[in-house]
This record gives C-alpha cells, sequence and structure tokens, in this order.
C-alpha cells in the first residue's frame, strides 16, 4: 500500500541540472553572498518585496541571528507557547526571557487581544509565530509595539509565500526568519533566511552577514577582522540553487495547497479545523479531534501520515519555571493533528484522507 506523507517536496529535472551543474563547479559553500546563495538572497528580496535578505543554513540559525541584532539581554520576548522550540531557543542563546501568552482558538496564532496586558516594563519584543502559514493579526500587532516601543521579529517558518494585507509575509515586521527545512513549502537539503524591513536595513544587513560568517568583517583576500561573535551559519551552494528552482514554482503549488485545503474545509466533519483562508500558504492543515493516539493509528494503518504541531513548549522540563496558564494552547496541543496539503497529492487521495477521518471521527 502506497503511503500518503504528510510533506513531500515537488521537483523536476530543474532542479537534478542545478545540483550537477553546482557539484561540478566545485564551488560547494563560501560565507559570503557569492554564487548561487547571491542569486537565491536577490530572488527572495524580489519575490517577498523586501528591503533585505539573508541566507543561513536554517530557520534556527535565522531565529537566532535575527534576535542577536536586537539586545535583548535580561528582557522579556513576548511569544506564542504553539511553535517549534527553537522559536523559544533563539530567546535564550540571546539571553533573553521567554514570556508565553495564549493562542486564538481559530487561527492557533498568538492572540492579540492578550499582548496589551503581557506586556511589563521588561518587555523588549513581540514574535509572533504564523502557524501552519496562517498569517497573525499583524496590523493589531504592529501598532501595539509601536504604542509600546518595541521591537518586533516574525516567526514564519511556516509561512513563505502567505499573503497577508495585500503583501507578502516577510515585509512587515522589523525582521522576519524563514525555514527552508525539507518539509517546508519551499525546500532545500538545509536553508533559512531573515527579511530586514528597517529603515538602518543595509547596517544590520552587513551585521548579520559578518554573524553568519563566525563574525569575519572587513576581508579583503586573505585579510579580515572580527569586531563581533558569529556562528558558522551560512548556507551552502547547493541548498541555495535547489531554492532558486523551488521558489520559481511556489506560487504554483500553493495553489494547490489552497485547493486541498479548500476541500477539507468543505468536506471534512470534524467539529473544530482549520479555517479556509484565500491568503494562507498550508503548510500543513490541521483538525482537533477526540481520542487523537486511536485515530492517528488507525490512519497510519490506511497509509495517512499524519502529525502533532506541537508540544507546548511551556510545558518542557526546560522551560516549566514560567508559570503559565494558558488553557487554549494546553487544550489545543492535546488534540490537534496535522495533516498532509502539499502539492503532490491527487484529488484521490484528497477524497481517501476525507473519507477516512470522517468515518473515524463521525
Amino acid at each position: 500500500m502506497k503511503q500518503i506523507k504528510l510533506f513531500d517536496q515537488s521537483i523536476d529535472n530543474k532542479e537534478l541540472l542545478a545540483v550537477k551543474k553546482t557539484l561540478e563547479s566545485h564551488f560547494w559553500a563560501s560565507g559570503s553572498s557569492s554564487g548561487n546563495v547571491g542569486k537565491f538572497e536577490q530572488s527572495l528580496k524580489k519575490y517577498i518585496k523586501t528591503k533585505s535578505c539573508v541566507c543561513v543554513n536554517s530557520g534556527t540559525a535565522a531565529l537566532h541571528l535575527a534576535l542577536s541584532a536586537i539586545d535583548i539581554r535580561n528582557k522579556e520576548v513576548i511569544i506564542p507557547s504553539l511553535s517549534f522550540i527553537t522559536t523559544a531557543h533563539a530567546i535564550i542563546y540571546n539571553g533573553g526571557i521567554p514570556k508565553f501568552v495564549d493562542i486564538n482558538p481559530e487561527t492557533l496564532c498568538i492572540d492579540e487581544t492578550l499582548l496589551e496586558n503581557s506586556i511589563t516594563n521588561k518587555t523588549k519584543m513581540i514574535l509572533p509565530v504564523h502557524f501552519a502559514g496562517t498569517a497573525c493579526n499583524m496590523n493589531t500587532i504592529k501598532k501595539i509595539c509601536k504604542k509600546n516601543g518595541l521591537a518586533l521579529i516574525e516567526d514564519a517558518a511556516h509561512a513563505i509565500g502567505t499573503d497577508y494585507d495585500n503583501k507578502k509575509i516577510g515585509t512587515h515586521g522589523d525582521l522576519v526568519c524563514f525555514s527552508f527545512h525539507p518539509t517546508k513549502n519551499l525546500p532545500t537539503p538545509s536553508g533559512g533566511a531573515i527579511t530586514i524591513n528597517t529603515k538602518n536595513h543595509n547596517e544590520i544587513s552587513n551585521e548579520l552577514f559578518s554573524k553568519r560568517w563566525c563574525g569575519i568583517s572587513n576581508r579583503k583576500k586573505f585579510s579580515y577582522d572580527i569586531e563581533k561573535i558569529g556562528w558558522n551559519y551560512y548556507m551552502n551552494q547547493f541548498s541555495a540553487a535547489i531554492g532558486i528552482e523551488q521558489l520559481k514554482k511556489l506560487d504554483s503549488q500553493i495553489k494547490k495547497r489552497r485547493k486541498n485545503a479548500k476541500r477539507y474545509s468543505q468536506e471534512l466533519t470534524v467539529n473544530s479545523k482549520m479555517r479556509f483562508d484565500k491568503d494562507c500558504g498550508y503548510h500543513f492543515y490541521w483538525i482537533c479531534v477526540k481520542n487523537r493516539q486511536n485515530i492517528m493509528k488507525k490512519l497510519a494503518e490506511f497509509g495517512i501520515e499524519t502529525g502533532i504541531h506541537y508540544n507546548p513548549i511551556h510545558k518542557m522540563n526546560f522551560y516549566r519555571n514560567s508559570k503559565v496558564n494558558l488553557p487554549i494552547t494546553e487544550n489545543i496541543t492535546k488534540s490537534i493533528i496535522s495533516l498532509p496539503c502539499h502539492p503532490n497529492l491527487t484529488e484521490n487521495e484528497i477524497s481517501f484522507i476525507i473519507k477516512k477521518i470522517n468515518y473515524l471521527t463521525k
């Protein structure tokens, strides 16, 4: 029986030729924005319509680097607990304090109505997460940040290609972080990016270019300087080559994701499910059910791969001292199931998934 995968890349000869060309070039990696990496950065910059773009080797690196551009030492950064663990880790890496806020039960993004009461004199930043490709209410969050003098960095690991207010995600916050992990809407072997939209974007991008390559700056042939600490976070040429080709297909593939999501939204009979949004990038589609473990087991027996995104961060041992009450997050994370929504799914496979879920949850 063929398995229906939760995530799957869509590739053709263009990716194969790009990798072959890179392999034969013998130029596989560089800390600078040269070769494919520089081309990919320019392509992303043009696609998103952002001021600056810095490519790195993962979404985690993107978050770590982006937060390093703002001094958050001993300061609070407001985030949802429903996210991958590195959203919180990036704050710790930079000496900050994660402050968890509950989510909106319809979008599973941070509840912007709770933000004002969560801000203290120690708050430095709000870091919203665009969950499953659904955009947060950025207009409201931007107003709150401006009113309170806070920085705004977005975790858009799920949201490349998502639109909000007639603009691509990647243009709204001060800095916006993307992941190009093999499971993402724009997959590469390993990659991420930061877009920068501040007035001093050139200054920040130059700082991040240096930090992503161990802090190297003022390089002239064999001479260079180190002015700040940095990390080995640069993107390799193979990932950039694949990223260039994947970006060309991104909008057409997201169109297919939206088509799949629309069918789920219209035909699934479960009470709690992801709403249809014509602007969402649909990294995956989520539902909430009773008896999750049994339903996931049965779906696996039918050859349907599912997942859980995510276990709440504030319940992890490392973060338990946070002592917060997040009833919606805790309820959702006991029942959420992630469903396949990728562009390789056939109409028959979508029908099969819908039929089996409706049967198991009736």
